[in-house]
């Protein structure tokens, strides 16, 4: 779905430092550099500063020093370049309720591109396209809040798809599914052909759709390497208050996965 074909990255975030009104620094000097079809996992205890990253990716935060490019487009202040880069980036958030409004599946999904100029067959083909990818095309004229919660956060990712974007951006995206909702989930994320950042919690949901992690905490970066070298040093996870699921073997889990042995930690 993605329309972009150029060799810059998907995301390429340089010397990013942000300072809230009252001085309190939430980022300090971030760099993340995010390939075209990447899939990173962003790691962190609460407070770290992953939301206020994640913020800065589509305009709504501007960094107090330090660029941000998406696709090669700057994130900044220009209002009809900030429009395109709300198209590129989309941000699914934690509560599915959070972006689903209208009266009907189908007219929650088209909101987006109807809003970018789309209409007619071209609208149509957008949201038949968003829907047929989530799995939810049968539940098209539903009203939304009649479907389960992992439905809702499959047609929440299918708004977002129905924007072409450049980067899908997951914030939770395993909070409160149930096992089987929780692997639909995995199953249809696996499938989709953009670059993923998932901001998550779940270490095994991470290890099991993202090859790459970093993990943020009080601002920096203090770790980016594959998901399974960061996940097996026990040391690393408990300085920066991440655990793992009792009974959790990661090095089980990828080689079932076939992710392979793990390697050198990240930094």
């Amino acid at each position: 779905m993605t329309e972009y074909e150029d060799s810059s990255p998907s995301l390429d975030v340089r010397g990013v430092r942000f300072a809230y009104p009252d001085g309190r620094f939430a980022l300090h000097g971030v760099d993340l550099t995010v390939p075209r079809g990447g899939r990173v996992a962003l790691l962190g205890p609460n407070g770290a500063g992953k939301t206020t990253l994640v913020l800065h990716l589509n305009g709504i935060l501007v960094p107090t020093e330090g660029t941000i490019t998406v696709g090669g487009l700057a994130v900044d202040r220009d209002r009809a370049r900030l429009a395109e880069i709300r198209r590129r980036v989309g941000i699914v958030f934690q509560d599915p309720d959070d972006q689903l409004f209208l009266p009907t599946v189908a007219e929650d999904v088209a909101f987006g591109p109807a809003n970018l100029g789309l209409r007619g067959a071209e609208l149509a083909t957008r949201v038949d396209e968003a829907l047929a990818a989530v799995g939810m095309t049968e539940h098209r004229d539903r009203a939304p809040h009649h479907l389960s919660f992992g439905q809702r956060r499959r047609v929440a990712v299918a708004t977002v798809l129905a924007m072409h974007p450049e980067i899908l951006v997951l914030d939770e995206p395993s909070s409160n599914l149930d096992p089987a909702a929780r692997r639909e989930l995995a199953e249809i994320l696996r499938g989709l052909p953009v670059t993923l950042l998932m901001v998550t919690h779940d270490l095994p949901y991470a290890l099991e759709l993202c090859d790459r992690a970093v993990i943020l905490d009080r601002g920096r970066i203090v770790a980016d390497g594959a998901t399974i070298d960061l996940l097996v040093d026990e040391a690393l996870l408990a300085r920066h208050r991440l655990e793992l699921p009792t009974g959790f073997d990661p090095r089980l889990a990828a080689a079932r996965s076939g992710q392979g042995q793990p390697g050198l930690a990240g930094r």
